[in-house]
């Protein structure tokens, strides 16, 4: 197998055309070993390494995804190439850790840490928050006194322990914080557990001893990364706040948001971790809609400052849930609400259930008539009509699958996904073997996932009655312009009319989706077949592909580009070296969004003390942006209609779980989006969830937003000053000189897309 491999190896590098290819690889892919950073050939040994042994791939499948990763034509999840083929993924307690995407419904305290415990391995955690589920939860009775103690770092390193201590003594309880994941994990836990205790009378009070953990700038063995606890003390402060204000009821759910949510804050902190979260709360939930209105507020000076009370909501997108069909004016005002806010989106979990259940809803008029029954509310008993059979457990498990991992791209509950990416704007659109392979590449890596057994027992469930695997694409829209020339770009400056020529379009696009679609689920199923797994009935979804699309400067998913030529925006730690180095590549930085004074206030100086996060910015042109005639058509003119249209293209004829969709809208928009998502749910075509991301004509925006668009003089004025400003050619040179004894973050988010830091959706660095 050895020979083999070596035979097919490749030592291609990053694309010429991929400016932001090594700073995001050396960022977020690219560990610290004893030898330095991985180089990408390393990263391709280990992470292939890695699918070998868990998948029991034979030699000619290893040989088919090294050759298509190290051409940069299929990868595996960003979590994989982060993890994957490392001892400490091997061992079942961090299984998890290999997932982009997981969903949990939350039920009892243990899912709060188990949340918390997926946000400290990378992962990308959704919550569901319909009160079915959240009034489960106990009520609170206690009255919180919280006082932490102990310097963190102060106990020698051979006297730390590793596991969180709880002593109860009458009304007082005393926790010494493990330096663990477990341990900071049972400490959170632990506090919500106390507010429903009933052993006390009702007030408590807590001690918290930090002592044990870990200080600042300290190595993480295995998962990798250093440690910076800088936001735990605070951690148990702001939840007891939380539960205190619910003394006598149950929480509800804006609450449990916050509760998810500053464990996500302490988990990024000076983006050590990066982190994702979508929460979902029921149509009806008013508290839920409006939780994040006004997030961000501008005073008269143009500053930007947050609602400091609910700043931690910014870790997670809010979607309603919908178990009947929104009417035209619910939907309207959904669109509306989302021009303004960012938040609100609608989910028709109808369709996700039903596509959830497609081994059981084999045709057309079976998923029909299941569609009548859930908007009637009588899917129960249309299933236990149908299917007398299904086991109580297995009918509500398949009622629950229309939870969302963080970018809405997969449907499951209570479950773990895994995630591959194929690289379209690499590859030939007239070579269809080129396209098997890789498309059977992206397979064989999410399937080999399948064997691991979960210890958490409700993820283990899940994983028994509904297997699934997502596999995705990038840069759909690079390589329909290369199949299509200028004249497809054309017919979407035109609104993608049902023109002859239009139509003759659609159907070439429909081909392509469903030639890959049906190339996955064949892999799939016959890798599961040879190793007696289950099928998962969906395979095939399209995730935002931010970080990742950057490595061939791919557009992301199916989406268009934001412009033929932006300002790329990407975060760093303060200091990073890698950010260090761009600086010396020529690249500028500028404070992030999270940088903010004493009130509120973004900092405009990345040098400032009380800055933690920098972004660099790096001018980029579209591989197509030169084409004879591109020049003419202004991409960010589309219209909504025109990328709905080709956002259920996608839905309709490769996506079998969910299309990550951010459509871009003008007030001008608003109702005419809004009538279309209605009718898209009422005809049954496919829709189930997407966000809206507003866009403002009279040059109105949000401060430093990850894209910038400009035009072809300003990108080539940014290419010329970057090159006068650059010290150094070669950007490992460059980065060499501050990589000594400094260990790099701990890889990508568990939400694969920058567009996740939109602020009037969520900002997750």
């Amino acid at each position: 197998m050895v020979r083999e491999l070596e035979r097919v190896r490749h030592t291609s590098q990053f694309p010429e055309t991929a400016p932001a290819a090594y700073p995001v690889f050396f960022r977020t892919y690219s560990r610290r070993t004893k030898g330095g950073r991985e180089t990408w050939s390393q990263v391709c040994d280990r992470t292939i390494g890695g699918l070998i042994k868990v998948g029991k791939l034979t030699p000619e499948e290893a040989a088919l995804i090294d050759r298509m990763q190290r051409q940069i034509k299929a990868f595996p999840s960003g979590r994989w190439l982060w993890v994957g083929g490392t001892p400490w993924l091997e061992k079942p307690e961090n299984f998890s850790g290999g997932y982009n995407c997981t969903s949990t419904n939350v039920t009892d305290w243990r899912a709060f840490g188990l949340m918390m415990n997926l946000a400290m391995m990378g992962c990308g955690t959704g919550a569901v928050l319909e009160p079915k589920y959240i009034n489960q939860l106990p009520p609170i009775r206690n009255h919180l006194i919280v006082a932490v103690e102990g310097e963190i770092g102060s106990t020698p390193v051979e006297e730390r322990r590793e596991e969180t201590e709880v002593k109860v003594e009458g009304s007082n309880v005393y926790i010494r914080v493990g330096d663990s994941r477990k341990g900071w994990v049972k400490s959170y836990q632990t506090i919500l557990e106390l507010s429903s205790d009933e052993q006390f009378p009702g007030e408590v009070q807590v001690s918290i001893d930090l002592s044990d953990v870990r200080a600042v700038g300290e190595l993480l063995e295995g998962f990798g990364g250093v440690a910076n606890p800088v936001k735990l003390p605070g951690l148990y402060e702001r939840c007891s706040s939380t539960l205190n204000k619910a003394i006598g009821r149950q929480l509800n759910s804006v609450e449990c948001c916050l509760l998810i949510d500053e464990a996500a804050v302490v988990v990024v902190a000076g983006n050590v971790r990066r982190s994702a979260g979508m929460r979902q709360g029921a149509s009806s939930d008013e508290l839920f809609a409006n939780a994040k209105a006004n997030l961000w507020q501008q005073d008269a000076e143009g500053n930007w400052r947050i609602d400091p009370e609910r700043d931690a909501l910014r870790m997670a997108n809010h979607t309603l849930v919908f178990h009947h069909k929104p009417t035209e004016k619910e939907c309207i005002e959904a669109v509306q609400k989302q021009y303004y806010s960012g938040e609100g989106a609608i989910m028709w979990a109808g369709e996700a259930v039903a596509r959830t259940n497609i081994d059981i809803l084999h045709t057309p008029a079976q998923k029909k008539d299941f569609l009548e029954a859930y908007q009637r509310g009588t899917a129960k008993e249309w299933l236990q009509q149908h299917f007398p059979d299904l086991p109580d457990e297995e009918l509500e498990h398949r009622l629950a699958r229309y939870g969302l991992n963080p970018c809405g791209e997969i449907l499951m509950s209570d479950g773990h996904c895994n995630l591959s990416e194929i690289h379209l704007n690499q590859i030939d659109p007239h070579n269809y073997k080129e396209q098997e392979e890789a498309f059977t590449a992206g397979a064989l890596s999410v399937a080999a996932l399948l064997h691991h057994k979960f210890l958490e027992e409700r993820y283990q469930k899940s994983r028994e009655l509904d297997p699934i695997v997502g596999v995705s694409f990038t840069g759909l829209f690079d390589f329909f312009v290369s199949a299509f020339g200028v004249d497809w770009l054309r017919w979407w400056q035109e609104g993608r009319p049902e023109t002859k020529t239009g139509i003759k379009f659609k159907q070439q696009e429909q081909e392509y989706l469903t030639r890959w679609k049906e190339m996955v689920h064949r892999v799939i199923w016959e890798y599961c077949d040879r190793h007696n797994l289950k099928r998962p009935n969906r395979c095939t979804t399209l995730q935002p592909a931010g970080t990742k699309s950057l490595l061939t400067n791919a557009s992301p998913g199916w989406h268009p580009p934001k412009a033929q030529r932006f300002i790329r925006r990407i975060t760093f730690a303060k200091n990073d070296p890698v950010a260090l180095a761009c600086i010396d590549y020529g690249y500028s930085i500028v404070p992030a969004q999270s940088d903010k004074d004493e009130n509120g206030n973004l900092l405009n100086n990345p040098f400032d003390r009380r800055c933690a996060e920098w972004l660099v910015e790096i001018p980029v042109e579209v591989p197509w942006a030169n084409l004879p005639g591109a020049s003419e058509i202004d991409i960010s003119k589309f219209s909504a209609l025109a990328q709905m249209d080709f956002y259920l293209q996608v839905q309709r004829y490769w996506t079998t779980h969910n299309t990550s969709a951010t459509i871009e809208f003008t007030v001008g928009d608003i109702e005419t989006l809004g009538r279309r998502i209605y009718e898209a749910i009422q005809n049954d075509e496919g829709y189930i969830s997407a966000a809206l991301l507003a866009r403002f004509e009279d040059h109105q925006s949000f401060p430093r937003l990850p894209f910038e668009p400009i035009s072809k003089e300003q990108y080539n004025l940014l290419v010329k000053e970057v090159l006068i400003r650059r010290k150094v050619d070669d950007f490992n040179l460059a980065l060499s000189h501050y990589d000594a004894g400094y260990s790099a973050e701990a890889g990508p988010a568990g939400c694969d897309s920058d567009k996740c830091m939109f602020p009037e959706q969520k900002t997750l660095s």
